[in-house]
């Protein structure tokens, strides 16, 4: 009886406290409701400034949206849309932004804010790209929209974190094509191993994987000659001996060289019947 009595003076003020935050939530609301719906635009571009100086990107974005409109033609548009920009971009709306990013460069090529957006939209592109497990659209947009920014912006102090993004998601479409080489080659369809291979090497000459991949090249060109008609035998051992060539000549020290020279050997034993 005594736990309920000294409980419920504390839960009446818990209440109290919730129904007044409510009420001032409710208050904030509307007066927000009304600052929208107003057609003072002064009023609305020193309100929509002094929320993203507070970091309130919601209300701030809003307003600058809003504002679009109204201010299109004046001065005042450029300082609106780079705003409402960088409001996008902290709501972690990283699509929309990259959009408004790119167009503001469009709009004012000639602003001091011209070649941050730039760097932006390319960014943007950047924090959207995808596991490399899955589509890469993403990561070839901010790719190229870097290059573009590199070429346009050639003195940038940007340009090191440009080239330091850039490796990144390179290395992540490297990745990406490097595990569908491994794909063919686990489900042996061997000749689309070799093709995507050889293209891979051509692609991405310095690669940790290339010798692993010349590996892949020599042992799906001699797995395809055992399982093949007498006529394309000798061809296709051909292919596997002339790759372990090469791979003994860039990669002499590939962990993969031991079980490529087995694999030569056997080669050169089966063509000898031939």
């Amino acid at each position: 009886m005594s736990k309920n009595i000294t409980f419920a003076p504390l839960k009446r003020f818990n209440s109290i406290i919730v129904l007044i935050v409510l009420f001032l939530s409710l208050s904030g609301c509307d007066k927000f409701n009304k600052l929208l719906k107003s057609t003072d635009s002064e009023l609305k571009l020193a309100k929509a400034k002094e929320y993203y100086d507070k970091e309130v990107y919601l209300k701030s974005s809003q307003l600058y949206e809003d504002l679009i409109p109204y201010v299109k033609g004046t001065p005042k548009a450029e300082e609106v849309y780079y705003y409402y920009s960088w409001s996008e971009y902290y709501l972690g709306d990283y699509l929309l932004s990259q959009y408004h990013f790119k167009n503001f460069t469009r709009q004012f090529p000639n602003s001091v804010h011209s070649e941050e957006c730039y760097f932006m939209n390319a960014y943007c592109y950047y924090l959207t790209s995808a596991n490399y497990k899955l589509d890469q659209t993403s990561t070839k947009n901010a790719i190229k929209e870097f290059q573009s920014f590199i070429d346009t912006y050639p003195e940038s102090t940007r340009l090191d974190s440009c080239n330091k993004l850039i490796d990144k998601l390179q290395q992540k479409i490297e990745k990406k094509e490097y595990e569908v080489v491994k794909l063919y080659y686990k489900i042996e369809d061997y000749k689309a191993a070799i093709v995507a291979s050889q293209n891979f090497v051509k692609d991405y000459p310095s690669s940790e994987f290339n010798d692993e991949l010349m590996f892949i090249t020599v042992n799906s060109y001699y797995l395809l000659a055992i399982n093949s008609i007498q006529s394309k035998k000798a061809e296709r051992l051909d292919g596997a001996i002339e790759n372990y060539l090469k791979m003994f000549d860039l990669y002499p020290k590939s962990s993969y060289l031991s079980r490529a020279e087995k694999i030569y050997n056997n080669c050169k034993t089966l063509k000898e019947k031939l």
